[in-house]
């Protein structure tokens, strides 16, 4: 295997706690979720980080990798653009799939939002290699993987959680990224005993490990990363690092920061002890290795993969019946997660729309849009058409509310591609009548 860059302790980069982090002794690197970063206007906090010497890695979240269909080549091109702008040693991704439907399927092209996992099943595998090298070969740095967080499981899987992870390391060389969190989240949700798990794994092909917390609501683990760390996520991680010394350990935190400034440095700290404590002399390392050069993946692969995925996210986002052999109260779970996930995103991205609705209206209100209408192109376009459905449907009865959010909806959407459409049309005329009124 080849070396691994030398990271230290980190935390995940949020605008939110920005300043903390600025101030936190003892970081030596960051981690920003690549979606939200413009190359050309990287955020004051990061440059300054980096002129200290603070490493910082783009982590992506929507390239969907255990997808049916090849990764997005635009998508691709904005990660390495992210990498060389940070000057980042290597970028990562997640093992999941995050759209389906379209063309293979003949269905709709629906997008969950959030993470879903990929079936561990040879015709995923083979699907998630071949995207992986697509990927590897448009990236300027090398490439890590991250095994995600699951509320259930999918029927007929053929390989353990470790047994997949080692052959995609096998077939591609790719380096790992794991998320001891998301391996507490998978014994309680599935049973998985994170041990087995860590046994299987080709540990020397780590480049980091993530730590988060989360909670648990009806017997089911919630990865939220909007609490803290429990014990035996520290847990996993000394059991960890028993075994390999991790290049790098960051700590994830999304939201609901805690107004004790000096909780984060506290858990970022103790990260280091419990790898500290944990820690073994370091082994030589192993040879490099020449991944495995498969054939490429017949189309027939691809279409199972779409097929199964579409189905999946279909009952998951867009009301229809679960596929055969899923546990229904678990996809229930998740499908209310979705909705939560996007309530909350959008929220994020259009802070306008709860500013304007009010916090509770807009949440009550999004909720019951989100649930009858699945996303299909992004956030972005989520949240205009979230305020084009209240403006249409008349579901904003405040006429200074209205104006403002007719006001809102006409500057974001701009003159084209939608001011040919009728429902355009409609509410130029509506905010003209508000005008007069």
């Amino acid at each position: 295997m080849q070396q691994h860059t030398r990271l230290g302790t980190g935390i995940g980069w949020r605008p939110e706690i920005a300043d903390i982090i600025e101030a936190m002794p003892g970081i030596d690197w960051v981690e920003a979720v690549a979606e939200n970063l413009c190359p050309g206007h990287l955020p004051d906090s990061l440059l300054r980080l980096r002129e200290r010497g603070v490493t910082v890695v783009p982590h992506g979240v929507s390239l969907g990798l255990g997808g049916a269909e090849r990764p997005d080549e635009h998508r691709l091109a904005d990660l390495a653009a992210r990498a060389q702008a940070l000057g980042s040693p290597l970028v990562t991704e997640h093992i999941a799939f995050v759209r389906a439907g379209g063309e293979r399927t003949a269905s709709p092209l629906l997008e969950a939002g959030h993470l879903l996992p990929v079936a561990r099943t040879r015709d995923a595998l083979d699907v998630l290699c071949e995207n992986v090298r697509i990927a590897q070969d448009a990236l300027p740095v090398p490439l890590a993987v991250e095994n995600i967080a699951a509320l259930f499981g999918w029927p007929g899987e053929e390989m353990t959680e470790g047994q997949f992870l080692y052959e995609l390391v096998e077939r591609t060389g790719v380096r790992l990224l794991i998320d001891v969190a998301n391996l507490y989240t998978n014994y309680v949700n599935r049973g998985e005993d994170p041990a087995e798990a860590l046994d299987e794994l080709p540990v020397e092909s780590i480049a980091y490990v993530h730590v988060a917390g989360g909670f648990k609501r009806d017997g089911v683990w919630h990865d939220s990363h909007a609490h803290p760390v429990p014990p035996p996520v520290f847990g996993i991680l000394a059991d960890l690092a028993s075994r390999v010394t991790p290049p790098g350990v960051l700590l994830e935190r999304d939201e609901n920061f805690p107004y004790d400034e000096t909780a984060l440095e506290r858990e970022v700290a103790k990260i280091r002890e419990t790898v500290a404590a944990a820690a073994t002399p370091a082994a030589p390392s192993a040879a490099p290795s020449t991944p495995l050069r498969d054939k490429p993946v017949k189309e027939s692969v691809r279409e199972r993969v779409a097929l199964a995925q579409a189905a999946l996210l279909s009952s998951l986002v867009a009301g229809a019946p679960a596929p055969e052999g899923f546990d229904d109260a678990r996809l229930a779970v998740q499908s209310q997660a979705l909705v939560a996930k996007r309530a909350d995103v959008v929220a994020k991205v259009a802070p306008e729309l709860p500013e304007i609705l009010g916090r509770s209206a807009y949440r009550t209100a999004f909720l019951e849009y989100a649930r009858r209408r699945p996303m299909t192109d992004g956030y972005r376009r989520d949240a205009l058409d979230f305020a084009e459905s209240l403006l249409i449907g008349q579901r904003v009865d405040e006429p200074f509310a209205r104006k403002r959010l007719t006001d809102w909806w006409l500057d974001r959407s701009g003159p084209s591609p939608l001011a040919g459409r009728p429902m355009a049309r409609a509410l130029r005329a509506a905010r003209f009548a508000l005008r007069r009124g």
